[in-house]
C-alpha cells in the first residue's frame, strides 16, 4: 500500500520584547536560575497582570506579513493544567479569539517550485518555566526565569506532505520573524521550537489518519528526523494490524526515536475559561496601519528585487535573501563596489566558506561589509588580481589591517599592468626555459593551448603573483607564436 504523510506544525516563537508579556521582569537569556521571575510571573495571590503592548504589536506585524486577518478584538483565556514549571497552575493564552487569524506562508520546494502553507491562526501566550534534569541526581530542578516570556504560537493547517516541506516551512518562519525583528529565532536558546503533528493515510483517502503530536522539537534537522521516524513507526504499526492512537510523543535525538509521553488531551480537558484579570484587546484600523507602516522589505520582495533589478540568478537571490543580516551585508558590499554579481560571489563564496570553517554567523564576521566592499573595489579596478585578493581577505579576517588598501600597500600586492615591465619579465622566463620553448614551437597549433599554462605559472611566480594574468597570457601567446612561426 502507498502511504501519504500529513503534517501540521505549531511553532512557538519567543518574542524579542525586553520584558515579559504580563510583568516587567527581564527576558534576557542566560541569567542565574530563578532571578527573573516576579510575583506576577508566579501568579502570587493579589498580583495582577498588565499586558505588554509591544508583544501585541509584534503579533500584528507578523500577521500583516503573512496576509492574515487581524482581530479587532482578542481575548485571553486561562489554560488549566498542573506541571512543576507552571506554578500558577494555568497558562494565560488566547484560544477562541486570537490576535492573528488565517494567513499563508510561502515555501520553496526542492525542485524550486513554490507552495503556500495555510496558517490557521497565531495567538499570544506566556511561556512556562524550564525543568532541569541533567544536574540533579534523582531529582528535577525548576528554573522559572522563562515563565511569562511572551510567545507567538503559529498554528498551521495540515498542508505539508513531507519532512522536507515541514523543514522548509520552519525555515520560512525563521526567516520571516528575524526579518521583522520580532524574534532572534535562536533555536539553541529556545527562542523558536515547534510541536509536530504527524499522521499517515493511504494515497487517495480523503479522511486524515489519527495523528500523534511530537512536542518541543528544537532544530531544523531534528524536525526532519522526528517526522521520518514517526512516519515509519505509524506505517509499520498499521501494516502489522495495529492502530495509531492520538497521543503526545517526545523525540529523543540520541536514540533517533519518538516515545510516548501521554494520551492526547482534548481542548476541553484543559478547562479553558476567560481570564478575569485581563480585558479584551481592542485594536482599531489606525493602530493596525501604524504597524503596517513599520514592516521592512520582506524576504520574497527582496528576492524578487535581487533578480529583477540586480540581475542575480534565482539561486543567488534566494541564498542572499534567506537572512536579513546577510541581505543587508550583501547590499552594503554591493553599494561600495558597484557590482552586484562580484559582491554576491564573494559573500556566498569566500566569506561564507570562512564563516562555516569557524562556525560563525555573518553577524559575527571579523570582516565588515565596508572592508569587503573596499577589497572588491580594488579587484574591480584591477589594482590586485584574484590571488592577491584572497590573500588580502585572509589578512583582513586575521585582523592584520583595517583596510584592503593598507594591506595591499604593506605586502606590495599591486598588480603589474605595465606592458613594458611584463614584456621584460616574460622575456626572462622564456630565456630561462629554452627546452619548453622548443617543445611549444614543435607542437601542433591545436596542442599549444595546453602547454602555455607552464609559462603562465612561471611568469606569475616571477612576479610574486602581482602580474595581471590576462595580460601575461596574451603577451606569452604573442611571443611564443612569434618564435614558433619565425
Amino acid at each position: 500500500m502507498q502511504w501519504e504523510t500529513v503534517i501540521g506544525l505549531e511553532v512557538h516563537v519567543q518574542l524579542a520584547t525586553r520584558s515579559k508579556i504580563f510583568s516587567g521582569s527581564s527576558t534576557a537569556f542566560g541569567a542565574e536560575p530563578n532571578t527573573q521571575a516576579s510575583i506576577v510571573d508566579l501568579g502570587m495571590p493579589g498580583s495582577l497582570p498588565v499586558l505588554n503592548e509591544e508583544a501585541v504589536a509584534m503579533a500584528v506585524r507578523f500577521g500583516l506579513a503573512i496576509g492574515a486577518d487581524i482581530s479587532k478584538r482578542a481575548v485571553f483565556e486561562r489554560k488549566n493544567y498542573f506541571y512543576p514549571d507552571l506554578p500558577k497552575g494555568y497558562q494565560t493564552t488566547q484560544m477562541e479569539e486570537p490576535t492573528v487569524g488565517a494567513g499563508v506562508i510561502e515555501i520553496t520546494l526542492e525542485d524550486g517550485s513554490r507552495k503556500g502553507i495555510r496558517v490557521h491562526h497565531a495567538h499570544l501566550e506566556e511561556d512556562a518555566g524550564k525543568s532541569l534534569h541533567e544536574d540533579f541526581t534523582g531529582m528535577t530542578g525548576i528554573d522559572l526565569n522563562r515563565a511569562g516570556t511572551p510567545l507567538l504560537e503559529i498554528v498551521s493547517e495540515p498542508d505539508m506532505r513531507s519532512a522536507k516541506e515541514a523543514s522548509a516551512y520552519l525555515h520560512a518562519i525563521h526567516t520571516l520573524v528575524t526579518y521583522l525583528g520580532i524574534s532572534d529565532g535562536n533555536m539553541a536558546e529556545g527562542s523558536m521550537r515547534c510541536d509536530v503533528n504527524v499522521s499517515v493515510r493511504p494515497v487517495g483517502q480523503p479522511e486524515f489518519g489519527t495523528r500523534a503530536e511530537i512536542k518541543n522539537v528544537n532544530s531544523f534537522r531534528f524536525v526532519e528526523r522526528a517526522i521520518a521516524h514517526e512516519v515509519e513507526r505509524q506505517i509499520d504499526l498499521i501494516e502489522d494490524g495495529g492502530k495509531v492512537v492520538q497521543e503526545t510523543r517526545l523525540y529523543d535525538p540520541d536514540a533517533d526515536e519518538t516515545r510516548s509521553m501521554r494520551t492526547k488531551e482534548e481542548a476541553n480537558d484543559y478547562r479553558y475559561f476567560p481570564c478575569p484579570d485581563l480585558l479584551p484587546v481592542i485594536l482599531d484600523d489606525d493602530y493596525i496601519e501604524r504597524q503596517r507602516a513599520t514592516l521592512p522589505e520582506l524576504p520574497e520582495a527582496k528576492r524578487n528585487r535581487f533578480t529583477s533589478e540586480l540581475g542575480l540568478s534565482e539561486y543567488d537571490a534566494g541564498i542572499l535573501a534567506s537572512s536579513r543580516i546577510m541581505a543587508d551585508y550583501f547590499e552594503q558590499v554591493m553599494n561600495i563596489c558597484g557590482d552586484a554579481k562580484l559582491a554576491a560571489n564573494w559573500v556566498q563564496g569566500d566569506l561564507s566558506a570562512q564563516l562555516n570553517r569557524n562556525n560563525l554567523d555573518i553577524a559575527s564576521s571579523p570582516v565588515s561589509a565596508e572592508q569587503l566592499g573596499g577589497l572588491l573595489v580594488r579587484v574591480k579596478d584591477e589594482t590586485i588580481n584574484g590571488k592577491a585578493a584572497k590573500q588580502v581577505f585572509q589578512s583582513l579576517w586575521n585582523g592584520e589591517g583595517a583596510t584592503a588598501d593598507e594591506l595591499i600597500e604593506k605586502h606590495g600586492l599591486k598588480q603589474v599592468t605595465d606592458t613594458g615591465a611584463l614584456a621584460a619579465m616574460i622575456d626572462d622566463v622564456l630565456a630561462a626555459n629554452p627546452t619548453q620553448v622548443e617543445q611549444y614551437c614543435a607542437a601542433e597549433p591545436d596542442k599549444r593551448g595546453k602547454m602555455i599554462g607552464f609559462f603562465v605559472g612561471k611568469a606569475m611566480q616571477a612576479s610574486r603573483g602581482t602580474a595581471n594574468p590576462q595580460q601575461v597570457n596574451k603577451l606569452l601567446r604573442e611571443k611564443l607564436d612569434e618564435k614558433a612561426n619565425g
